[in-house]
């Protein structure tokens, strides 16, 4: 082992004592320190002598641990005794066994105990033990006194001092005639209790008690009765005795009552009462005085007060009147501003002790004497309003008595004003329904108006409250003066003339004349395009300001809007084109908010004048082509037939010779002047090609070859084609043998002789071509 192990083990046994301080289980923490293991083996509880005792016995309860541990010296034992799982005894010893002694055992220590032995950091718990401890000790019951009077508090005390726990007592009244009456019950957390009891009928009762014990494991158990004490309940004279003077009572007389008790007990207290109200409290005799008036007749109470014991004598006092209370009137009932009214003070009843002439009277304004009388005069205004009171007194020897009357409110009202008849919002629309305000500018509420007028059958409207308004509903009117016909009367008293409205009616109101249908007219119904369009709406009648609306009917937007004080608007298109054609309308309004829509025109757009002149001469131009066509067609085939009859038909009787034209001859004619510009071979050229196209007599030559020569007359004199010299030299021949015999090609002779006849010759026979006129 080198150095360093010692150190190691030093520092690992201070850590090994600290473990061991704050209570931890401490494994080997060094291979030079070690520790002995320990186990809790067994716990037992034994309860002895039994488990049953009775109440009274001494009981020893026994708990015993078995540890097993490695020579581990002085190891502890926290033993822990628990009845119904609340800790009654906690004791830590080095020994392995633990004596609890109940000594003597009680009702309360009744209930399953068990045994909780904790070693270190390890516990363990025995079996539950029952115990029973039967039988309650009796109570024992003790009274302040056994002489209590009646209805006052005595003290009553129930005790059982060998028992245990929270008990509660029960206190019974038991009658000589054997009834039970319980008087309290009180729960305590000892056992004995105190109670403040009272009896409140005399005799000689019987008083005892009991009480319950509540028990976790057995229930509630109920103890014996506690020993009786009989007691005398003395009754309490202290009644109060009461009287009144005078009798009978009348108003003005001083009234005197008188309240005291015989031989009254020392402490007593008396007091006089009305209703709710003490008059009078002492401590000996209650003598109370005082003036009376009917107001104070009722029952007077005198009661006598001793500790907790109450006595009371009632008397019943009725308070005569010398005379009734006056009443105050005033006539008429409805006073206007400047009526006549009267005030009278009269006093129904007056009593044989008082004479009429001994009453005297006095009237009051808000408490300001106006009369000595029983009648006061005066004129309604602003200065006579107020509350009038009458009183009425009498002075003499016995009495001085004095009555007021209920209070009478004099307002003098205000004479309703001349109405003003109005319609409400001041604006009408001609064949509109409307209502019709009645109103007076001054005037006492309620008032009541009445409305006559035509469709109006007497309305009646009455105003009883201040902002309330009289409103009439009236159906349409269609003329402006039949406002003058309303007429409204304003009533707020039952007498005189009623308040009529004047001629206002009129002035007053903004009459509103509904549009009538508009009229939308055009400046024409066909139009060209590029042209202007007016379109004009136009009204009857109706009160500006008038809104003007045109629309057309394909088109959502409006095309114009605008607002007018005049019956009549125009609207222009410039410019038509050809997708404004269609149907237009127009709509008015004006503060009546009445829509009017108008007829629909339609318009049709026709096409501008400089397109129909291009059509025209387009259409012009095209005939002239046609016709010039047509005639340039049949010239021409005329011209082609001619020709080709030229080329076709020999002359009879000419000899033909071999046609042989060279080129030098060709080049001389064509050089001569008369000749500049022509060509034999043109003509021929033509012929030939509608030779090909007509002649079915006539071998036609090469096609290609042909077109090829004859197409470009400018290339000059073409060289005559061998099939042209031979054509020529058959026609030749065909003439001699014409005369002699008869070919089928004769009738399409004579045709071209004729049309050729018409035309021009041509001579071959001295080898020229020569052109003569027809």
């Amino acid at each position: 082992m080198t150095i360093i192990e010692p150190v190691r083990c030093i520092v690992l046994l201070l850590q090994s004592l600290r473990l061991v301080l704050n209570k931890r289980d401490v494994q080997a923490a060094s291979p030079c320190v070690s520790f002995a293991a320990y186990t809790i083996d067994a716990v037992g509880l034994q309860i002895q002598p039994g488990d049953v005792v009775r109440s009274g016995t001494a009981v020893t309860l026994r708990c015993k641990v078995s540890v097993s541990h490695d020579n581990i010296p002085d190891l502890n034992h926290t033993f822990q005794l628990t009845r119904d799982s609340a800790p009654v005894f906690t004791s830590t010893t080095a020994e392995d066994l633990l004596v609890y002694e109940l000594s003597p055992a009680r009702a309360a220590d009744s209930g399953s105990y068990e045994c909780l032995v904790t070693v270190k950091d390890k516990k363990k718990k025995s079996y539950s033990k029952i115990l029973e401890v039967t039988g309650l000790q009796t109570p024992l019951l003790q009274l302040s006194t056994t002489q209590p009077f009646q209805s006052k508090e005595f003290t009553a005390t129930c005790s059982a001092p060998e028992e245990k726990g929270a008990l509660i007592f029960r206190f019974y009244q038991r009658f000589e005639t054997g009834e039970l009456l319980k008087m309290k019950e009180l729960a305590s957390p000892g056992n004995a209790t105190q109670a403040a009891l009272v009896l409140a009928q005399t005799g000689s009762p019987f008083l005892f008690c009991e009480y319950d014990l509540n028990l976790v494991s057995f229930g509630t158990r109920r103890s014996n009765r506690s020993n009786e004490v009989q007691v005398v309940v003395k009754a309490l004279f202290i009644s109060p005795v009461m009287n009144v003077l005078p009798s009978p009572v009348f108003e003005g007389e001083v009234v005197e009552f008188t309240c005291q008790v015989i031989n009254p007990p020392p402490g007593i207290e008396l007091f006089l009462k009305k209703d709710s109200r003490i008059l009078q409290q002492t401590n000996s005799t209650l003598i109370h005085r005082f003036s009376a008036k009917d107001s104070d007749s009722g029952e007077f109470m005198c009661k006598a007060e001793w500790d907790s014991v109450q006595k009371e004598t009632y008397k019943s006092v009725v308070v005569k009147e010398l005379f009734s209370r006056p009443r105050l009137t005033v006539e008429p009932h409805d006073i206007f501003e400047g009526d006549t009214f009267t005030l009278t003070c009269s006093v129904a009843n007056v009593s044989e002790r008082v004479d009429r002439e001994d009453l005297q009277f006095v009237i009051y304004r808000d408490w300001t004497n106006v009369s000595a009388s029983h009648v006061y005069s005066g004129v309604a205004g602003a200065g006579s309003n107020g509350n009038y009171v009458c009183e009425v007194l009498v002075h003499s020897v016995r009495h001085s008595v004095s009555k007021q009357s209920a209070r009478v409110a004099v307002r003098a009202k205000v004479p309703v004003s001349k109405p003003r008849l109005s319609v409400r919002g001041g604006t009408l629309v001609l064949g509109m329904p409307f209502q019709l305000l009645c109103h007076s500018d001054a005037g006492s509420l309620p008032i009541t108006y009445v409305l006559y007028g035509p469709g109006v059958q007497n309305q009646r409207r009455t105003v009883s409250r201040p902002g309330e308004l009289a409103l009439f509903n009236s159906s349409g009117i269609f003329d402006a003066a039949k406002l003058g016909t309303f007429l409204c009367h304003a009533r707020n008293r039952d007498s005189g003339p009623p308040e009529k409205s004047g001629l206002q009616l009129q002035r007053s109101t903004i009459v509103i004349e509904p549009v009538s249908r508009p009229l939308l007219g055009l400046s024409t119904t066909s139009v060209a395009e590029g042209q202007t369009l007016t379109l004009v709406c136009s009204l009857t009648h109706g009160t500006p300001p008038i809104s003007f609306t045109w629309y057309h009917q394909k088109k959502v937007p409006p095309l114009e809007s605008r607002t007018s004080n005049k019956l009549q608007e125009s609207f222009d298109i410039s410019s038509v084109k050809r997708e404004d054609e269609g149907s237009y309308y127009c709509m008015c309004t004006n503060p009546a908010n009445q829509t009017k829509l108008s007829n629909r025109v339609a318009v049709a757009v026709t096409l501008a004048g400089w397109k129909k002149a291009l059509i025209a001469t387009s259409c012009t131009a095209l005939v002239l082509m046609l016709v010039l066509g047509c005639v340039f067609k049949k010239h021409l085939r005329r011209y082609k037939r001619g020709r080709m009859g030229e080329l076709s038909v020999k002359s009879s009787g000419t000899k033909t010779e071999r046609l042989s034209l060279t080129q030098a001859e060709f080049n001389q004619a064509n050089a001569t002047p008369g000749m500049i510009g022509k060509s034999i071979w043109s003509e021929h050229t033509s012929g030939s090609e509608s030779d090909d196209q007509n002649s079915s007599v006539v071998a036609e030559p090469d096609d290609t070859e042909e077109q090829n020569t004859l197409a470009d007359p400018d290339k000059g004199v073409p060289e005559l084609p061998e099939a042209s010299v031979k054509y020529a030299e058959l026609n030749h021949d065909a003439d001699h043998h014409g005369d002699d015999g008869n070919h089928g090609d004769a009738p399409v002779q004579d045709d071209h002789i004729s049309e050729a006849d018409n035309n021009e010759t041509v001579d071959v026979s001295a080898g020229a071509c020569v052109e003569s006129d027809p």
